[in-house]
């Protein structure tokens, strides 16, 4: 039973992705080589006189993950295959699936997820330029290496990771395996419901560009026994050719001067699938830089809500900021931070346990993946999802709830605790608008409910547990104190 590590860094701008983009040049579905040259957009007179699209693909930005502030040094991965299908439905052995990546069954790429960008928003490309064809595609599956198939080298290379194909490496210089599930076999999957607006949709004669977001970080978890786990957390949807980024500044509203601890940015959503479907979920994160500059790029178009929470170098933690109604393409020039010593002269840490039912004779292993977050319903209505305050060693918010002998759990069950060290004062929000965004401090007193979902380990995204998703009631944040918050208990567990 653990809790997986989430740490920040304060060395840049960058957040914690994996990215494949797909570009159609001429009539049809790629991945765009104009990517590098600030995401212009080209055709062929081959593509278009064949009715094809010329594709490649890249992978993009570090996290916010690494030493010396955060616990890895690099994140290897080796990607085997990039295949996507038309259909939302078909299954893993449907003859549809088209290959995007050919060239990679050959020779797959090892790429580290914490190194420095090359150009733009991308670390690598993955492999040569392909024709595809138009389509409405509802299914993408990002293929890695089996750790067993030890590459020789990644693309002109070594194998960073000596033994295996997936590894960590830890701000120690420690290398440990990345353990896999179906990431080697049928893919790390991303259904339609994770993809902007129900697909990837090329027509023909269109210029396109297609972003998967990896969220590196979220993406490890870190088990009792000392191994490292991949619980894949993407996202997918199409990237503007001309405007591809949001980004802003944070201040201090006293100095005016960039706060001098960190602060995280996230960029939320709704999440039609979940069964709350009103309630903001976190679709990317960074933090600012030393300048008080944050940038997320590359993005697709779209509408997003920015929550930002930050602490000074005293411990002071500021309250939370809402810009909503953000477009891509937006810059939110100066977003001021309110730090109100009254309230939040300290983080309150809400305190819990997760726990799942088990059967008389449990199996080995994981029985959940369990998500928490905590959120908070502003006056204006909106419900958004509060960042645990940044530190440079925060608990994630991945539980891997574990079939292990825990006289703390409740007979029956197997647990988790966990620990969310959030704002106490009421949160400062305001509607996007360019230029500066006039803030007002929320009518309703600070109030958190802690949500959970569960997921199925190592499935991508699968749903787990009868119900899937429970909440708390509200409590009370207290500055510099902990909080108590009823026990989230799932039943029916895979």
């Amino acid at each position: 039973m653990s809790v997986a590590k989430d740490f920040s860094n304060r060395s840049g701008v960058k957040r914690g992705r994996f990215t494949v983009v797909l570009a159609a040049l001429a009539v049809g579905v790629g991945l765009a080589g104009a990517i590098f040259s600030g995401c212009s957009s080209s055709t062929t007179a081959a593509s278009t006189a064949t009715g094809m699209a010329t594709a490649s693909v890249k992978v993009s930005d570090p996290s916010t993950c690494q030493a010396p502030n955060g616990p890895y040094e690099h994140v290897y991965v080796t990607i085997a295959d990039v295949r996507a299908h038309v259909s939302a439905t078909a299954a893993d052995s449907d003859p549809g699936w088209v290959d995007l990546t050919p060239q990679l069954s050959a020779a797959p790429q090892q790429v580290d997820l914490l190194g420095l960008a090359s150009s733009q928003c991308f670390l690598a490309s993955l492999g040569d330029p392909l024709e595809l064809q138009p389509g409405n595609y509802q299914q993408i599956r990002v293929i890695l290496a089996d750790n067993l198939a030890v590459p020789a080298s990644g693309k002109g290379t070594t194998n960073a990771c000596t033994t295996t194909a997936n590894c960590v490496v830890l701000d120690d210089g420690s290398v440990h395996t990345l353990q896999l599930s179906s990431e080697s076999k049928t893919g790390i999957k991303i259904p339609v419901g994770q993809i902007a607006n129900g697909g990837f949709n090329i027509a023909a004669g269109q210029t396109k560009e297609l972003d998967i977001d990896f969220n590196t970080c979220v993406s490890i978890v870190q088990q009792g026994n000392g191994q490292y786990r991949l619980k894949p957390v993407l996202h997918a949807g199409e990237v503007s050719t001309i405007s591809t980024s949001i980004n802003g500044v944070v201040v201090d509203s006293a100095t005016g001067k960039p706060l001098t601890g960190p602060v995280t940015v996230l960029l939320e959503q709704p999440d039609k699938t979940s069964a709350n479907p009103n309630v903001d979920r976190v679709y990317m994160n960074t933090l600012t830089d030393a300048t008080g500059a944050f940038v997320f790029c590359p993005l697709p178009t779209g509408t997003f809500d920015v929550v930002i929470v930050g602490t000074s170098s005293s411990g002071v933690v500021y309250s939370p900021t809402v810009v909503t109604g953000v477009t891509t393409g937006s810059t939110l020039s100066v977003v001021q931070m309110h730090a109100l010593p009254v309230f939040s002269a300290g983080a309150s840490t809400l305190q819990g346990v997760v726990s799942a039912q088990n059967s008389a004779n449990p199996p080995a292993g994981t029985i959940a993946d369990v998500q928490v977050s905590a959120l908070e319903t502003l006056s204006n209505g909106l419900t958004v999802t509060i960042p645990a305050v940044p530190s440079f060693n925060q608990p994630s918010t991945t539980l891997s709830v574990a079939t292990v002998s825990n006289s703390a759990c409740a007979t029956g069950t197997d647990c988790i605790g966990y620990v969310l060290p959030v704002p106490a004062g009421p949160a400062f929000f305001g509607a996007f608008v360019a230029g500066g965004t006039p803030l007002t401090q929320s009518g309703v007193a600070a109030s958190y409910t802690v949500d959970g979902i569960a997921l199925v380990p190592s499935s991508g995204g699968l749903s787990d547990c009868s119900p899937g998703e429970l909440q708390s009631t509200a409590v009370v944040p207290v500055a510099g104190a902990a909080v108590a918050v009823p026990t989230l208990a799932f039943t029916g567990c895979q």
